[in-house]
């Protein structure tokens, strides 16, 4: 744990700030989680609305790689639960802060024993950010675009 504390305490400041922006984005994503889900809808972006898989630039492309990697990485160090749907609001959130657009997916499909289960990722140009490794077992159901200007 210490030298966890050490590597961190190396880091440059804009990475510290993107990773406790991430951890207090997941935070803030689990509690959106526990409100009715009608509520959560309007935050989310434009229903059915999806973004461009085109058209990002380099400069973009760095940000949302570095806005990935942050949330995928705090995740594993919340002591709340920080799965697909919660990542995908946090990361949406943090594009959004950024001015840069995404579409957050919404997918069921069924597991091994026949139940029916849930999935988010989240989607920015060509680029998943959250959620991808499982997206292909899903059929998308809803999907919300977060166009910035």
């Amino acid at each position: 744990m210490l030298r966890k504390l050490r590597a961190f305490a190396a880091w440059p400041m804009k990475r510290k700030r993107l990773y406790a922006e991430a951890f207090l984005s997941l935070a803030w994503a689990r509690i959106l989680k526990m409100l009715p889900f009608a509520k959560v809808v309007p935050k989310l972006g434009a229903r059915m609305l999806e973004t461009p898989y085109e058209g990002i630039g380099t400069a973009d492309e760095t940000t949302i790689r570095d806005v990935s990697q942050a949330v995928r990485t705090m995740s594993r160090y919340t002591w709340w639960e920080s799965m697909c749907l919660v990542q995908a609001i946090a990361a949406l959130k943090m594009l959004e802060r950024r001015g840069v657009s995404s579409t957050l997916y919404l997918g069921t499909g069924k597991d091994s024993s026949g139940h029916m289960i849930a999935h988010a990722w989240l989607r920015s140009g060509q680029i998943y950010l959250t959620g991808y490794e499982q997206m292909q077992h899903f059929t998308v159901v809803a999907l919300f675009g977060n166009t910035v200007q």
